[in-house]
């Protein structure tokens, strides 16, 4: 009875072991960099989340009430990119993301765990970290269209319009009036 339940194991363990066979039309070399420069940008939107969803709950002062809820918007548009990325990474037979860890290693987007940031400071801040995220998906979207991989590149598109439009409205709030 122990033949049975060791082949078995040994059937497991190989197909547990074997290399991704997710059929593309793309090089390996193309997978290799298209998931690398993916997997950093979405490391970068995992950081810019969890920012934007603590300076949301730490939010305070008289504009409260319209702040936190931009954030919460924002917020709810990062963490809604997360997983067509790591998807993408996936559909090309790349290897994605696996833990906290990895995303803390890989991410270029910094942290803030200051005890208390200012309002306006915390809206600055974002706003430059997203246009930032504008430029590196932007560098995203040349290593995808210099493979062809069309589908990519028409994703990080739409994304570069939303963190376009998230860094404006942060920019334009933490602006003074004349």
């Amino acid at each position: 009875m122990n033949k049975p339940n060791s082949k078995k194991r040994l059937e497991l363990t190989q197909r547990r072991d074997a290399p991704l066979a997710t059929r593309t039309d793309l090089s390996v070399a193309a997978t290799k960099d298209i998931s690398g420069t993916m997997n950093a940008i979405l490391a970068d939107v995992f950081a810019l989340y969890v920012k934007t969803k603590n300076f949301h709950w730490h939010m305070s002062g008289p504009h409260f009430r319209d702040y936190h809820l931009l954030l919460d918007e924002q917020a709810d548009q990062l963490f809604a990119m997360i997983d067509p990325i790591a998807e993408r990474v996936r559909k090309l037979g790349g290897i994605t993301l696996r833990s906290i860890g990895q995303i803390a290693r890989t991410q270029r987007v910094l942290d803030n765990d200051a005890e208390y940031v200012e309002p306006l400071d915390m809206l600055a801040e974002l706003a430059e970290d997203n246009k930032t995220l504008a430029a590196r998906l932007r560098e995203a979207h040349n290593v995808c269209e210099e493979h062809r991989d069309v589908a990519t590149t028409s994703l990080i598109e739409v994304w570069i319009d939303e963190t376009e439009r998230r860094a404006w409205f942060l920019f334009e709030t933490t602006r003074r009036a004349n």
